[in-house]
């Protein structure tokens, strides 16, 4: 396989980015997804992927729960931070403002919108887990532009 064609072609596909919050009773996080998909309208589901290593998974695995949290087109920055590794930046989550949503999970409070979510299964997915999961609850909090990887000028392809 040609490598650069294949980081090319993969670069083209869009995605949106978004702030994955979950806690349980050890730890809280937050960091920053792109590949996010609803693949059910009835019941309503949605995928995540998850890298297997990452801060996040066992806390989600514990409590079965996680939001997604869609940033606006201003929000590059807090995109960056948060696509920073937590345990290279634990302090990551400080500064920023979190609610309390319906299933217990922290929710961004400047964001556009977030779902709620529990996970109905899990697949191993080479360096990553897909988690599929049930929505449980939404919120739109402000209607505007969301945050693309174009429009954020990030590229990720494996």
């Amino acid at each position: 396989m040609d490598e650069a064609a294949k980081e090319e072609a993969l670069r083209l596909f869009t995605y949106g980015m978004y702030a994955i919050t979950a806690v349980d009773v050890q730890q809280r996080n937050a960091f920053t997804a792109n590949w996010v998909s609803q693949v059910s309208f009835d019941p309503p589901l949605v995928v995540l992927s998850i890298e297997n290593d990452s801060v996040s998974l066992p806390i989600i695995r514990r409590t079965g729960l996680f939001a997604v949290n869609v940033y606006d087109s201003t929000h590059r920055d807090l995109a960056g931070l948060l696509g920073k590794s937590f345990s290279k930046h634990p302090g990551k989550v400080d500064s920023l403002a979190f609610d309390t949503g319906e299933t217990g999970c922290p929710v961004l409070t400047e964001g556009l919108a977030y779902v709620e979510c529990r996970v109905q299964s899990e697949m191993l997915a080479g360096d990553s887990t897909l988690l599929l999961a049930q929505v449980e609850g939404a919120t739109v909090l402000r209607r505007a532009e969301p945050l693309t990887m174009l429009a954020a000028g990030f590229k990720h392809a494996g």
